[in-house]
């Protein structure tokens, strides 16, 4: 499958980032204020990090994917500036059968093909994302 420019932007409802950007989104985020992380919730694995809130208070960061719900496959959260060449509503159908409706909305992030279960998603906690951080913290050298 492949992946090209959306016609019509969706609007975003989540930000995600995987590897380097996870962890600069994680730094840019808990630079906010503990009442602007209340906003958000948010799940996070190995590598990858997915925050959920409004579209105006989603952090930037370069390289993270912006995530909106397609009404065509509202079971899916996919990248709001690209399309798949195969019909959304398909996608969902195969998404699901792979993953299951239990952590929907499922974030897609084409470039890794990674599919995350955001159904979970918490509201964001300073200590966690600290916590969640830390390992690669401790893996940086000066």
């Amino acid at each position: 499958m492949r992946w090209g420019p959306r016609a019509e932007p969706l609007e975003p409802l989540a930000v995600a980032g995987e590897g380097a950007v996870a962890l600069a989104l994680a730094r840019r985020v808990l630079s906010e204020t503990d009442a602007r992380l209340a906003e958000w919730s948010g799940v996070a694995g190995t590598g990858v990090l997915v925050l959920l809130g409004p579209a105006g208070l989603l952090p930037w960061v370069d390289g993270a994917v912006y995530l909106g719900r397609d009404s065509a496959a509202p079971s899916l959260l996919l990248p709001c500036a690209l399309v798949p060449d195969v019909a959304v509503s398909m996608l969902e159908r195969a998404l699901l059968a792979r993953v299951g409706n239990a952590g929907t909305p499922v974030a897609v992030l084409p470039a890794s093909g990674h599919l995350v279960p955001v159904g979970a998603a918490r509201p964001v906690s300073r200590i966690t994302l600290t916590t969640w951080l830390a390992p690669s913290t401790a893996q940086v050298t000066p």
